[in-house]
């Protein structure tokens, strides 16, 4: 198998501002391109995993990215680094999906003590195109949670891209 993936990031802007006799305009186009190749180095990707998933109200959906997961040809996926993240809340979500770092075998993406709250309609991307990205650990580092901020189930997007090795 190879991946070749593109991440466009892209944001059209326009703050005006009306005066007496004329309206002040100040537009903003600002966009990025990342491109991974097929591989394991800077700039480069081999492994990528997507779902929609639910997680129960006051709940923690947990990913483990070196055991549990599998490619969209059924195939067992274990990352190695990842080099981006994608979640994605449903607009009709009433409560939030928080990012987080489980007290242990954490994926170490972020700080232990913070998670980053995405809204409903609300995402987060994150991409490291370094050789390195994040070293994920089977066993020991390799968990990711989702956690439900409320009483009400919430559905996400996810995407994960890394490097098997």
């Amino acid at each position: 198998m190879t991946l070749d993936a593109r991440l466009l990031v892209q944001l059209a802007a326009n703050l005006t501002s009306s005066l007496d006799l004329t309206t002040v305009s100040a537009p903003l186009n600002w966009a990025r391109q990342l491109n991974l190749a097929d591989g394991a180095g800077a700039g480069q990707a081999n492994r990528l995993w997507s779902d929609t998933r639910t997680v129960a109200g006051s709940a923690t959906d947990s990913l483990d990215l070196a055991g549990s997961l599998t490619d969209p040809f059924g195939q067992a996926l274990t990352f190695a680094r990842i080099k981006g993240l994608i979640v994605a809340a449903r607009t009709t979500n009433t409560t939030d999906v928080r990012i987080t770092r489980p007290a242990s075998n954490a994926v170490p993406l972020l700080s232990a003590a913070g998670y980053i709250p995405v809204t409903p309609g609300g995402v987060f991307v994150w991409f490291d195109p370094s050789a390195a990205g994040v070293v994920v650990t089977a066993g020991t580092g390799d968990l990711l949670d989702m956690v439900n901020s409320g009483a009400t189930a919430a559905t996400y997007d996810v995407v994960i891209i890394g490097a098997a090795s």
